[in-house]
């Protein structure tokens, strides 16, 4: 059994009112952080984006929208084929606006990654070790 969970996809990555063009996605999973899923944007061998993305939330914007803040993610349908569309606010720019990214994946592919992750670590057997954490700070008191 992998200890871990680690695809590698071509996206495509629509910067500002630029076209599309493809990069690559490298998403990965680990039971030592069972909530998180990391996305790493590489184009040429250069990393362009690296994003830690709540593994259920990624779940949930396969089906609907979800959220509001530097991330969010929802579904749609390009020609036959559906796409996980995920949208990156980044750091402030000079003119007062943000860096904005939309990044295109297909939706099966992703789901693919994610029915992977559960059968490595299934929802709800997530362990965090807060009890550990916990442990360890107040023997240092």
């Amino acid at each position: 059994m992998n200890s871990f969970v680690h695809k590698t996809l071509v996206v495509e990555l629509q910067a500002g009112d630029s076209e599309r063009f493809p990069v690559l996605a490298h998403l990965s999973y680990e039971p030592a952080d069972p909530f998180a899923v990391t996305a790493v944007f590489s184009h040429d061998g250069r990393v362009l984006a690296r994003w830690q993305l709540d593994r259920e939330m990624v779940a949930d914007g396969l089906r609907g929208p979800v959220g509001v803040g530097d991330v969010r993610l929802s579904p749609e349908v390009r020609g036959t084929g559906r796409e996980l569309r995920m949208e990156f606010l980044g750091e402030p720019r000079p003119d007062g606006g943000r860096h904005h990214a939309v990044v295109f994946a297909w939706a099966e592919t992703v789901g693919e990654f994610l029915d992977e992750t559960r059968r490595l670590v299934p929802p709800g057997h997530e362990d965090a070790g807060i009890d550990d954490f916990l442990a360890d700070l107040l023997a240092e008191r």
